[in-house]
């Protein structure tokens, strides 16, 4: 397997090597299993019922279900036994049948018979909707420099499951909190001694530790200005892959360059000034700028001056570090050369807007 990016600053592009070579063999092995009740299960390309027959009867089954699964059907086997059904925004079945309203997913985890379901939702945390009760337990995300996102939902999914004794709603909030630690390290005593730690605090603590919370069904309504010499004829690829990312995240990018006409090089002065009036217009319906001002391009500079004078929050990428000064990073809420970084910036100030209008 592939992995375009690591750190999931946007699609981490897996890529299986093997493609349609790849087999599936599900060994025999007996009465092994038999004494396990309590069972996560990752959906791929094997017959699921194969799987159900390796467990006693008294066993109940949750899910991660990401890839290789066209469908929820293939859950349907276990009928009546479903515990928990977990996804991902990643994933492409949420994308396909969650991506507007989580309703329809709500329903068929309801109809397998499930007692929770659990939204992870990347950098802005997580849902976990408690089907039998009817209530809704928010998980926000406590962000930092991602070291490696590579199995972070497995880990979450992982302890979740496996602690679902203490109560789903905790087993939540330590499954966020070890994938949290997971996500900061590659090396496992560090990661053992992390969690560990959070193993240390109750729930009260945990939740007392505060963090980000900006579901993926409220990104839409926060519009990003995005401040950038993003023009035709220039070479921007970093300016290319911030709005890939903007966009993976579900974030509604608006290109003031794109929507408002990109101008002749010899424009007239009656036409630059309404271009610009027609820029700045939109830039004053955005709530937050996304800048990217590669060549200390001026026009950049000018709009991250006035949203800063509007008080508006600017998360200011400089990839080339061109532009560490004063006024750029001082006015910025977030400024940094990583598009990680700036990506929690924004996930930060976005959350905060959030949670004020909530």
């Amino acid at each position: 397997m592939v992995i375009g990016d690591p750190t999931e600053v946007a699609d981490q592009g897996y890529e299986d090597l093997l493609r349609e070579e790849k087999e599936v063999a599900i060994h025999n092995v007996g009465d092994a299993l038999a004494t396990y009740h309590e069972v996560l299960v990752f959906p791929g390309s094997f017959d699921l019922s194969q799987v159900k027959g390796l467990f006693s009867e008294q066993a109940r089954f949750s899910f991660d279900i990401a890839y290789d699964a066209e469908d929820f059907s293939v859950l349907e086997v276990f009928l009546g036994r479903v515990r928990a059904v977990i996804i991902s925004t990643s994933s492409p079945l949420f994308m396909r049948l969650g991506s507007d309203n989580v309703d329809a997913v709500l329903r068929i985890a309801a109809n397998l018979g499930a007692e929770v379901f659990l939204l992870k939702e990347n950098r802005g945390g997580s849902r976990l909707f408690d089907i039998l009760k009817g209530t809704v337990e928010i998980i926000p995300a406590l962000l930092s420099a991602t070291v490696n996102s590579v199995g972070v939902g497995d880990v979450y999914s992982a302890v979740m499951a496996g602690r679902s004794d203490l109560g789903w709603e905790e087993a939540a909030w330590r499954g966020a909190r070890a994938a949290t630690s997971y996500s900061q390290t590659t090396y496992p005593d560090d990661f053992r001694r992390d969690v560990e730690r959070e193993l240390k605090l109750s729930l009260g603590e945990l939740r007392d530790l505060g963090g980000t919370i900006l579901p993926w069904h409220e990104r839409p309504f926060f519009s990003i200005y995005l401040a950038a010499p993003d023009f035709s004829y220039t070479d921007k690829p970093e300016i290319d892959h911030a709005v890939e990312a903007l966009r993976y995240h579900n974030f509604n990018v608006r290109r003031p360059i794109q929507e408002n006409g990109e101008l002749p090089l010899a424009s007239s002065t009656s036409v630059l000034r309404e271009t610009f009036a027609r820029d700045l217009a939109l830039l004053e319906k955005c709530e937050v700028v996304f800048a990217v001002p590669l060549d200390r391009d001026p026009g950049t500079l000018i709009e991250m001056g006035f949203a800063m004078a509007r008080q508006k929050p600017v998360i200011t990428f400089d990839p080339r570090r061109e532009n560490n000064n004063t006024m750029v990073v001082g006015g910025s809420t977030s400024y940094s050369d990583n598009l990680d970084l700036c990506l929690n910036g924004l996930f930060n100030a976005v959350s905060k807007l959030w949670v004020a209008q909530s």
